[in-house]
């Protein structure tokens, strides 16, 4: 696979426009980058209850330049596998975090470790297949831009919490910044679209990707896109589930028009019959969707 970043050599809790790279490689490498589980290791049994969420949280290993890469090019990073290095996950509800935070029905904090064995997580007398999920990941922000805490989604990336960041997916960012400049972490064994309770069964992983800068795209990408086996998903966020599945819409709306020619009526038309709106969270300080059009409609924007 190539070089390895440890967790322990290089972490961010802030994407900014100012990032240092804790290390260089070229487009086209691979790369094995490890992370620690969003609380590094605050909770490891059912008793371990937070009373406040730790001063310093969801740290993303990185940043990672790629040489040669200039603002106005595209970041695709590739995601090879991801593999988890310890034998549970964790969930764990917070006060002043999640979906139904406050709600008298709901208790808050509580943690539970779910064990993992032969590729299936356990939760009491559940079982959940076990799909690693990267949550974090993005890169240097804008110069107009403040820093974003790895706690928070927006145009960089960050926290998207977006169940398809997995094995075999590419996510294409746009380049802010000299190099890029990339970070991840925030994996979890299993997280259900939404995250409701605030959590997925977060867990240290190691994540094998291959960076790739592309020069030339028939469409600006000022936010993530998604490309799985299947389909092309444009990923926005913004304070409310609305103004997140507008941002979504009109990226997608900008694909169509470049690749068939529409205007953005005809666009605007055509992906309510072809797209579709999901939920990947609804808990962190901006929520986050995306839109997916099937590649039968769409065949790529590079």
């Amino acid at each position: 696979m190539g070089q390895t970043l440890s967790y322990d050599d290089s972490k961010i809790y802030e994407f900014t426009p100012d990032l240092e790279a804790a290390l260089t490689i070229e487009s086209g490498d691979s790369i094995t980058v490890e992370t620690a589980d969003s609380l590094e290791g605050a909770v490891m049994d059912d008793d371990d209850l937070l009373e406040a969420v730790p001063e310093e949280v969801n740290a993303a290993t990185g940043p990672i330049a790629v040489d040669g890469a200039t603002p106005g090019d595209v970041l695709a990073v590739h995601i090879d596998d991801i593999r988890l290095t310890e034998p549970a996950g964790r969930v764990v509800t917070l006060g002043g975090f999640g979906l139904l935070d406050g709600h008298e029905r709901i208790e808050a904090p509580r943690s539970r470790m779910t064990p993992i064995e032969d590729g299936t997580l356990e939760f009491g007398d559940r079982e959940v297949p076990v799909d690693p999920v990267i949550g974090t990941i993005g890169v240097a922000t804008r110069d107009n831009e403040a820093g974003y805490s790895t706690l928070v989604p927006h145009d960089h990336g960050g926290n998207l919490d977006t169940t398809d960041i997995t094995t075999g997916t590419t996510v294409y960012f746009p380049v802010n910044q000299p190099g890029g400049l990339l970070a991840m972490g925030d994996c979890k064994a299993a997280m259900a679209d939404g995250e409701m309770c605030g959590t997925g069964a977060e867990i240290a992983t190691e994540i094998d990707v291959t960076l790739e800068i592309i020069e030339e795209s028939t469409v600006d990408i000022s936010r993530p896109l998604l490309e799985t086996a299947d389909a092309w998903k444009t990923v926005a966020s913004a304070e409310t589930l609305e103004e997140a599945c507008e941002l979504a819409n009109w990226d997608l709306i900008d694909l169509l028009v470049a690749e068939h020619g529409f205007d953005e009526t005809e666009a605007y038309m055509f992906s309510s019959l072809a797209g579709g709106l999901e939920i990947s969270q609804v808990v962190d300080p901006l929520v986050t969707v995306r839109n997916a059009i099937p590649k039968a409609h769409l065949s790529s924007p590079f």
